[in-house]
Order: C-alpha cells, then structure tokens, then sequence
C-alpha cells in the first residue's frame, strides 16, 4: 500500500471520530444553554472534553469565549446599582494597590530564586495581582513575550483558575463567609473574570454584585501596569490595552441606577447574561489541551501556586479583619 492510499484510508478511519468529537461538543454546548447546568459543571464538561478527546473548535473557543465574557459581564452591569457598586468597590481600593505591588514584587523575586527567567516570571505574576489572562495579553506584548512564555504563563493561570473556581465557594461556606465576604475574596484572590464571575454566581446573589464589580474595578490597574511594564523592559512606544468592556458594564449600572428602565426587561437581561456566563465557562474550559498542560513546567507551577496561596490567605485575612 502506497503513501497516498495509506493517507486517504486514515481520514476515511478518522472521519467517524471527528463527527462523534462535534456531536458530543454540539449536545454539551446545548446542555451549557439550559439553567440546569451550573458555572462550574460547564467548566468541568469543557475541561473533560478537551482532556479525553480534544474540543474540534479550538480556536472557536478562544474567539468565542473572549467575547462572550465580555458581552455577559455588560449584561451584569443591568442588574447593579452604581451606588451600591462603588462603594463595594472603593471598599477594597487600598488592599487592591498592597496586593497589585506585593504579588508583583514577590513573583519577581521568587520567580528568580526558582530560576525561571525574567519574562513568564513577570507575567505570572501580573496574571495573579490583577486579572488573569487579559493582564498577560495586555502586557505580554509589551514585555516582548515569545510564543512559548506566553503560552507557559497562561496555561499556569489558567490551571489555577479553573481549580479555584470549584475550591472558592467551598472554602468560603466553610469559612462562614458572609455574602459581600466572598465576593470581596473572590475578586482579589481568583485570577481571571470568568472564574470571579462563576464562583460568585454559585456562591450567591450579592457576592456576584460584589465580585464583579470589585474585580473590573482591580482589572483597571491593567493601565498603570502596562506603564510600569514599559519602564521594566525599557519598551517604548509599545500599544497600551485598554480593557473598554468594563466602560460599557459602568454605563450600564448607569443606566439602570438612574433611568426608569422596566424591571422585567433588566432582569431577562440578566438572566441571559449568567446563562451567557454559563456557556463562557464551557467554553474556557474546552479551550484547555493536554498540550497546554505539558507546556506548564514543575518551576512556572510552583511560582503561580505560591503567589495564588499568598493573595488568597492574606486577602482572607484583610476581609474577615475589616468586614
């Protein structure tokens, strides 16, 4: 058998196997539309289908998923009031500039004592002090991160990530975590948007508010640190990110806060942003590879953890001292 008919015979073989891989993604994904599916089931059946037999749309996934993040967090913004926002976000201002410049400071140094270099160092820790995955897109660039550190920093933040989303709400009723508690815990210590977003769903009502608006209010300091980042790698004239969505989600608690907008039309809005939500964390979770997993060294790993248990504990503290 030549090279041409032992081709054409394994796409024949694999045909079969690419078809199922769809239909199971297509079901799962319809599953993620209905309201029995939690946060935190959609992210286990994304992250189990990436793990056993791989999502067939990656790069759907990231697309999809970045916007779709976006759009629900907006859609939150219909369901708070500004008032109540900022306050719960001017709560945490001062614990919010302490973590930023500790977490960076910490990452850095521990990052050299483990011997890992300058760049996913940095960007570790960047992912940790304020917002995941976007912080390291916004800065990355900026530090002139190559295919390789960026893929490594993420996939460590976003293993953590995952992890806290199903860790946080347990910790916290074990804690006996008021509301407004957790949702201050969740946006300083868990990573990204849509883990803070999903672990404050679960927890409650108010520790969604909370978190939310807490956590966007942390996701600013993304300007300030791609200054710093400049100034860290001596890159000038470098693009600074401007993570506009957050503008939108404040006009629309503007919107809500003063305009007489019927209570029946901001709750549906609500409703399918969580659900919206909801189908983000599927989404996330099947962007996950076994690839990426290999691509996470032992050192990058216990970097992100002793920084992720350094926030966690510290802003624990912070919170149940003053609150």
């Amino acid at each position: 058998m030549n090279k041409a008919e032992l081709n054409y015979k394994e796409k024949v073989t694999d045909h079969p196997k690419k078809l199922a891989r769809k239909i199971i993604y297509i079901l799962l994904v319809a599953g993620c539309c209905t309201p029995y599916v939690s946060p935190p089931i959609a992210l286990f059946s994304g992250l189990t289908l990436a793990l056993t037999i791989d999502s067939p749309f990656s790069e759907l996934n990231k697309f999809v998923s970045k916007y779709l993040l976006q759009i629900s967090v907006v859609g939150l913004g219909f369901g708070m009031n500004l008032l109540d926002s900022v306050k719960a976000g001017s709560d945490g201002m001062f614990f919010t500039m302490f973590s930023v410049v500790s977490v960076l400071f910490i990452g850095i140094t521990v990052g050299k004592w483990l011997g890992i270099s300058k760049i996913p160092s940095f960007l570790i820790a960047s992912g940790t002090a304020i917002c995941g995955g976007s912080a390291i897109a916004a800065v990355g660039p900026i530090a002139k991160a190559d295919e390789c550190e960026m893929s490594v920093s993420l996939a460590t933040i976003f293993v953590l990530n995952a992890i806290a989303l199903f860790l946080f709400p347990v910790l916290g009723h074990l804690f006996h975590l008021s509301q407004h508690q957790f949702g201050m815990w969740a946006a300083i210590a868990i990573h990204d948007t849509s883990s803070v977003v999903g672990a404050g769903a679960t927890f409650g009502e108010e520790a969604l508010k909370v978190a939310t608006t807490v956590k966007l209010t942390r996701a600013l300091w993304i300007i300030p640190l791609s200054v710093f980042t400049s100034i860290y790698f001596k890159s000038k004239g470098d693009k600074v990110f401007i993570p506009w969505f957050i503008f939108l989600f404040i006009l629309a608690m503007v919107m809500n806060t003063y305009l007489n907008i019927p209570k029946t039309l901001t709750h549906g809005i609500v409703a399918v942003s969580r659900q919206c939500l909801t189908i983000t964390l599927f989404f996330i979770g099947a962007g996950l590879s076994r690839a990426t997993l290999k691509s996470v060294g032992l050192r990058p790993l216990v970097l992100g953890l002793t920084l992720w248990i350094f926030i966690a504990v510290v802003s624990l503290g912070f919170i149940c001292f003053l609150y």
